[in-house]
């Protein structure tokens, strides 16, 4: 019995000393002060198109639950951005070139090497 109610007595000291912890003893200016929210350190850069080592330097900062949603967010629809606009350039570069090798007026320009001729 003697040992329950030290144990009993211990638990609630601990419970007191974390309270008065967490809330300011009355030494301090008042609870745990107020810190800004981390933000991405290390955006993507705004004045030039995103690299390889741009995506493998991308670190987000850690929230309570994992990552903040809004930084992902603006970094894959800056990625999402930029992939759309390059796979819309290959598209324009392809059909360039299959319209350049297209015939035209019938004579057919070709863009092979011509064989070398045999000398003696």
């Amino acid at each position: 019995m003697v040992m329950f109610l030290f144990l009993v007595i211990a638990l609630a000291v601990v419970v007191a000393a974390v309270t008065l912890a967490v809330v300011g003893g009355g030494e301090g200016t008042g609870p745990l002060p107020e810190v800004a929210p981390e933000r991405l350190h290390d955006p993507l850069p705004p004045d030039r198109p995103v690299d390889r080592s741009d995506i493998d330097h991308l670190r987000f900062p850690l929230a309570v639950r994992g990552y903040r949603m809004a930084d992902v967010d603006d970094a894959l629809n800056r990625v999402a951005a930029e992939l759309a606009e390059r796979d819309a350039r290959i598209a324009d570069l392809e059909s360039a070139l299959a319209g350049a090798r297209t015939p035209v007026g019938g004579n057919q320009v070709s863009m092979e090497k011509p064989a070398p001729e045999d000398q003696q």
